[in-house]
């Protein structure tokens, strides 16, 4: 069983940084813009997998990737390297094209990385409007968003490096459907979710757009957790998680540690990301947060745990 007693999950402070969305707001929004783009290439050319899975990003050694993509006889992989700053675009030619990472308007960024696709062969259409946003501007028209910070890129990254190590662990220890750990660029969130097995009531969402993406996403009961830099009412980055459909009792279950809140306007469990990184152990923590709100789901909603989790082993010591 994978657990942090057998890996090298790491609770140093530069392994958790700070990161006030108020310090890196203008960036966050103009990478969140540059992510979507990225992602909506992938989506265009990858299989369509169940609930959207074909469209997530993955945390890599130096930031985002897309991992492969097909493209006729060819493939190719784009990454965000937020170590070296740049958009890295490599093919199976092999060739490699790099798309600085700097203050740019989402348009200029946007017109240079599908030219950067021609030049390699690829001729690639995507749907231009953002989505998951207020007040969306097309990419190609899109000069409003044109910041970025290396500093807090990289925190960024080592951020979703940390946490994806944290999640991962975490899914280790649940032997129903679970999803990857994975990058949804829509909502800019790292997630993992768990799955009851049963199937869930029909989405009635007023929007008919928003009603079909959303049915997709939640066709069957389940448990997503995840992190997620903040926004709205959310000032600052936080851990989450909710059930889908919420059952009766959810909201109002004992969940750890002490600083952990429902949020009945999200209909879900907040930790801040700063009650974590200062915490004595923040993969402790994060995996008490994790474990007891999966808990809290599980428990009314009346789940089959013991199908569906794996069951502790003792410490074996270091391998």
């Amino acid at each position: 069983m994978s657990d942090l007693r057998h890996t090298a999950v790491s609770d140093s402070p530069d392994c958790w940084p700070a990161l006030p969305l108020s310090d890196w707001k203008d960036t966050f929004d103009t990478l969140h813009m540059w992510t979507q783009i990225v992602g909506k290439i992938r989506l265009a050319l990858t299989p369509k997998v169940n609930h959207w899975w074909g469209s997530a990003l993955y945390v890599s050694a130096r930031g985002l990737t897309t991992s492969v993509i097909p493209y006729g006889k060819r493939v190719f992989e784009m990454e965000f390297d937020f170590l070296e700053h740049q958009l890295r675009i490599q093919t199976c030619d092999p060739t490699t094209r790099l798309i600085p990472l700097a203050p740019r308007s989402v348009a200029d960024f946007y017109q240079e990385c599908m030219s950067v696709l021609r030049s390699l062969g690829l001729e690639i259409e995507i749907w231009k409007m953002p989505v998951e946003v207020a007040d969306p501007i097309a990419f190609d028209k899109d000069t409003i968003h044109a910041s970025y910070d290396p500093q807090f890129a990289r925190r960024l990254w080592r951020i979703l490096v940390s946490a994806d190590e944290v999640l991962k662990v975490f899914r280790s220890r649940f032997v129903g459907k679970s999803s990857p750990v994975h990058f949804f660029w829509g909502s800019f969130d790292l997630a993992v979710t768990r799955f009851s097995g049963r199937a869930a009531p029909p989405r009635n969402d007023p929007d008919p757009v928003l009603r079909k993406i959303m049915q997709e996403a939640y066709s069957h009961e389940v448990i997503s957790a995840g992190w997620w830099p903040g926004g709205g009412e959310v000032k600052d980055a936080a851990f989450y998680c909710y059930a889908a459909p919420e059952p009766q009792g959810f909201s109002s279950a004992r969940v750890r540690p002490e600083a952990a809140r429902y949020e009945p306007k999200l209909g879900e469990f907040l930790l801040m990301y700063d009650d974590v990184r200062r915490s004595h152990s923040p993969t402790t923590t994060l995996l008490d947060f994790l474990e007891s709100t999966y808990e809290a789901g599980a428990n009314s909603g009346k789940w089959d745990r013991q199908a569906l989790e794996r069951p502790p082993e003792p410490a074996l010591g270091a391998a």
